[in-house]
């Protein structure tokens, strides 16, 4: 269905950000950290290039802690990686400036960190074997401010406005419903609550598989549009009755406590104006034509 949004009137601009380097504290020394149940494990999380790791693989099952399909970046400077972190969006075009793979164009896929650290971009696998950590990266940001006349307290976040057109949805008496994948009750809202909603993830707690299965959420794919009840991401993610948003599964899950499936906010609304209903298979790897 065609929704008529604002699209013309957005500002399309640059920012960029260099292939990040994963991280490890360097104190405590021991790079360990611990799962549900208390014990240690030493994974690789997020940032760098996975190379095997791609939007529209499953959420579960990697030995990995919240890891990031394909590429991450981000800006050396903490304010300007703030402005690449809140302007990208899911969807934008991403090329590659520097290095070996220069000119190779990827997509953004998904926004991650507790306080917005990078951005994930999609890049085939053969050029994901030629870029090198700290390769810069090039975004052309656009969506935010994006809306939807007919339905003003809906609240976009880092949609790109052509995601938005190719989105499964329906209008009817205000009310924009959203095809999704599974819907997530409110208590399986985990990490990332009560930070903000124009960057970083909120991630769907996974310690309790049986409850997962019990809510069809077990077979989570990377790139799966998901809807979260009771939650509200117009400015932080909270509980709020009634409320609704619609997210994107942007990163794995993980064994620590709180933690799973990472999403990126992409529109939210207080009190029933979004609603969803079931669209199986609806997965952005599929609507940007990211498998090979």
């Amino acid at each position: 269905m065609t929704v008529q949004t604002n699209a013309a009137d957005i500002v399309s601009v640059s920012v960029a950000g260099q292939v990040a380097n994963p991280v490890l504290s360097g104190l405590p020394a021991e790079p360990y950290r611990l799962d549900a149940d208390g014990k240690a494990f030493l994974w690789p999380t997020f940032g760098g290039i996975v190379y095997n790791v791609s939007v529209g693989d499953s959420a579960y099952g990697w030995s990995g802690d919240c890891v990031h399909p394909g590429v991450s970046i981000a800006h050396p400077d903490a304010n300007k990686n703030r402005g690449l972190n809140v302007f990208a969006c899911v969807g934008n075009g991403a090329l590659v400036v520097s290095g070996a793979a220069q000119g190779a164009k990827g997509v953004v896929t998904g926004k991650s960190g507790r306080f917005s650290d990078q951005v994930i971009v999609h890049f085939d696998e053969e050029t994901r074997r030629k870029i090198a950590v700290d390769d810069r990266i090039l975004v052309r940001s656009e969506g935010v401010g994006l809306a939807v006349p007919e339905c003003p307290d809906v609240s976009f976040k880092s949609l790109a406005p052509s995601l938005f057109d190719t989105l499964p949805k329906r209008l009817s008496d205000g009310v924009l419903q959203m095809g999704v994948v599974a819907v997530v009750p409110p208590h399986f809202v985990g990490a990332g609550a009560g930070l903000t909603s124009e960057g970083g993830s909120l991630h769907i707690q996974s310690t309790d598989r049986a409850e997962l299965a019990a809510n069809g959420l077990e077979a989570l794919r990377l790139g799966d549009v998901v809807a979260f009840q009771d939650t509200d991401s117009r400015y932080n993610h909270g509980y709020l009755r009634g409320a609704m948003s619609i997210g994107i599964v942007g990163q794995t899950d993980g064994p620590r406590a709180g933690y799973g499936p990472g999403c990126t906010m992409v529109m939210t609304a207080p009190a029933g104006q979004l609603g969803c209903y079931e669209a199986p298979g609806t997965n952005i790897a599929d609507l940007l034509g990211l498998r090979p």
